[in-house]
């Protein structure tokens, strides 16, 4: 089953998928002791159905002191190691909530381990939908170990955003509604909306690839450039960053965003 520590002759899945992958792919790979699937999203949904072996994860368990700030990599190693993050695992990712989806997506990223990580494209409503099996057992916490391992280019601060502000090679994305924009936002910014990423927001699609590289074309986004995204706290903004990562546009993430941002006055902002 999904979740029970590998044998030691497990080897990981031959054809090692990319950042999102299919429900049949995963279907077809459910009994694989090396994959690895993690829900993000409400407790009680989960406890309803779930994806057969997948584990849950509270998004609270993800952070570290009052604000929305990512937990030490340390921490969140232990924390991800036991919802079945492991290493040589290929970990699969899906929930109710696409932005808290995005921000486990970082959250992993940010212990190194962005390239064993997938998206599922689509959500239990699509899953349902296709005939496929449904659980209402928890799985068991996983006891496997979750190597730090650095990711100096994922996420930015404040300084870094403002140091870039006028830099032709960084494009900054707003991600957030255009009311969060009216009342405010990073100059030069260009708001894009996390909604459309997506083919059918009710099974959680994700658009084609070229959909996506034109969405960001669209945004401004020129080849070569560096992307910074942003948002309230970071979580959709993370999202944002999972996509930019899924068509090969380099990106990093502003974790802390909007709300790390406003706190210094001196910071510019447009309204």
């Amino acid at each position: 089953m999904v979740g029970l520590a590998p044998a030691a002759s497990a080897q990981p899945p031959t054809a090692a998928p990319g950042l999102l992958v299919s429900t049949s792919w995963l279907q077809q790979h459910l009994e694989d002791p090396l994959v690895r699937v993690i829900f993000i999203g409400e407790r009680d949904l989960y406890d309803r159905m779930h994806i057969p072996g997948a584990r849950f994860i509270d998004h609270m368990d993800t952070l570290a002191g009052s604000g929305h700030h990512l937990q030490t990599p340390d921490a969140l190693a232990k924390v991800l190691a036991r919802v079945g993050a492991e290493d040589g695992a290929r970990i699969v990712l899906y929930g109710d909530s696409p932005m808290a989806t995005g921000w486990l997506f970082t959250a992993l990223a940010s212990v190194g381990h962005a390239s064993d990580v997938s998206m599922l494209d689509g959500g239990i409503e699509l899953w349902r939908s296709e005939g496929r099996a449904t659980s209402n057992k928890a799985t068991p916490a996983a006891s496997g170990k979750l190597t730090v391992r650095p990711a100096p280019d994922l996420a930015v601060d404040a300084k870094y955003v403002r140091a870039h502000l006028e830099s032709a090679d960084v494009r900054v994305l707003d991600v957030r509604t255009k009311g969060e924009w009216d009342r405010g936002h990073l100059p030069g910014a260009t708001l894009i909306l996390w909604q459309d990423l997506f083919a059918d927001q009710k099974t959680l699609k994700f658009k084609s690839a070229d959909d996506l590289r034109a969405l960001f074309a669209k945004a401004g986004v020129k080849p070569g450039q560096q992307v910074v995204t942003y948002c309230a706290v970071g979580m959709r903004a993370s999202l944002m960053y999972w996509a930019t990562q899924l068509v090969g546009i380099p990106a990093r993430v502003y974790v802390g965003s909007w709300a790390d941002w406003s706190q210094d006055a001196t910071n510019p902002v447009v309204r």
